[in-house]
């Protein structure tokens, strides 16, 4: 079979080519006119999976190595026997890490302590729960919003009301999928009414979709004080950030919260999973796909000196401020600094060692690896 597959994909080339035979282009590139004779798309969400990419070719699958699939028509799809998969929850850890580290630095820039403060996470699906797990060991209250999950699980009492969020929340972070249509709808879900409705000043996150937050409202909630700040990984009108708005953040980075590498390996595994089960193929080739170890696998807790060294192992496994420096420093190459990511391996890629009783405790919930 013919497969066409975005060249940025991790770990893909060598694999693929098990499965058929492989043409590698740049997201960009993707087109009607350059995917006629493929049968299968390996894609992430730079190319946009419609009608006018799709009509009149021999696509019979898109697998997509992306968590989110707001980038295929779905409908149109269904509607002409075109296959699709996306790879839910494959970076799930991966934003989990960028939360966590972004938390410890805003705590170290403002100068508080996390724990006792209550963060609102929006969406409870696989990142969510592990934002919200990684948020209850470092003490923090946690509040968890989401409406579909709410009527699904009318019992659940560990699911509340956004106003309950929007009245005792001092961060509020989101990780629901952009939708503009519905009861459910998450466009510009953070507007300025919103925003003149909270009952503190929080600290907002996105990592989720840009379009969730109203760009011009969110700059005017800054500039008069109704939030204490933003971290800002996803934009609107990406690659085109406003940047104004970039300037404002505590933290802006150019989407890359789902980026280490194990997040990439687990979306590259699942897209060839799902053509191998679509196809009934062998799998065992997917063994493969394995990420680089860090350059320094091991951390040792007393070449810090810090009072918190747990906080230290973390950011030494992943500081955003670097992404940051990168992109203030060059907002225009957003889409460059995607596509060439240098490697981020989360916690159990490492091996921490000097650790007293308490600190074995919170880093083995975190996943680290304990020697």
């Amino acid at each position: 079979m013919k497969i066409i597959a975005d060249k940025d994909i991790p770990f893909l080339q060598g694999v693929a080519e098990h499965f058929g035979e492989v043409e590698y282009i740049a997201g960009i590139d993707f087109s009607n006119a350059r995917i006629q004779d493929a049968e299968v798309l390996i894609t992430r969400t730079v190319a946009r999976m419609d009608e006018a990419m799709l009509k009149g070719t021999n696509v019979k699958l898109i697998c997509s190595a992306t968590a989110g699939f707001d980038h295929i028509d779905t409908a149109y799809c269904d509607a002409n026997d075109i296959a699709w998969r996306n790879a839910p929850g494959c970076n799930s850890s991966s934003v989990e890490q960028y939360i966590t580290s972004s938390l410890l630095i805003l705590s170290a820039r403002h100068k508080f302590d996390l724990k006792g403060k209550t963060i609102g996470v929006v969406g409870v699906g696989h990142v969510g729960k592990k934002v919200a797990a990684a948020c209850e060991v470092l003490g923090m209250n946690v509040l968890l919003n989401d409406p579909p999950r709410r009527r699904q699980e009318p019992d659940n009492e560990s699911l509340v009301l956004i106003d309950e969020i929007k009245e005792k929340s001092d961060f509020i972070t989101y990780h629901t999928p952009l939708t503009k249509e519905g009861i459910d709808e998450t466009y510009h879900m953070v507007d300025e009414r919103f925003l003149s409705s909270l009952g503190k000043k929080p600290f907002i996150i996105n990592a989720a979709r840009g379009g969730i937050v109203d760009t011009q409202a969110m700059k005017l909630a800054i500039k008069t004080k109704k939030v204490a700040g933003v971290v800002v990984d996803c934009w609107e009108s990406e690659p085109y950030i406003d940047l104004e708005y970039m300037e404002m953040a505590d933290i802006a980075t150019p989407h890359i919260a789902g980026y280490s590498a194990d997040g990439k390996a687990n979306a590259t595994r699942m897209a060839l999973t799902a053509l191998a089960d679509f196809y009934g193929l062998d799998k065992e080739p997917i063994k493969a796909v394995t990420p680089p170890l860090p350059p320094k696998k091991m951390i040792d807790l007393d070449s810090f000196s810090s009072n918190n060294r747990v906080f230290e192992a973390i950011l030494e496994t992943y500081n955003p401020m670097t992404d940051h420096e990168r992109l203030v420093g060059s907002p225009d190459s957003f889409r460059q600094l995607r596509n060439n990511y240098p490697l981020r391996r989360e916690y159990p890629a490492y091996i921490v060692v000097n650790a007293d009783e308490n600190e074995r405790r919170i880093l083995n919930k975190l996943d680290f690896k304990l020697g």
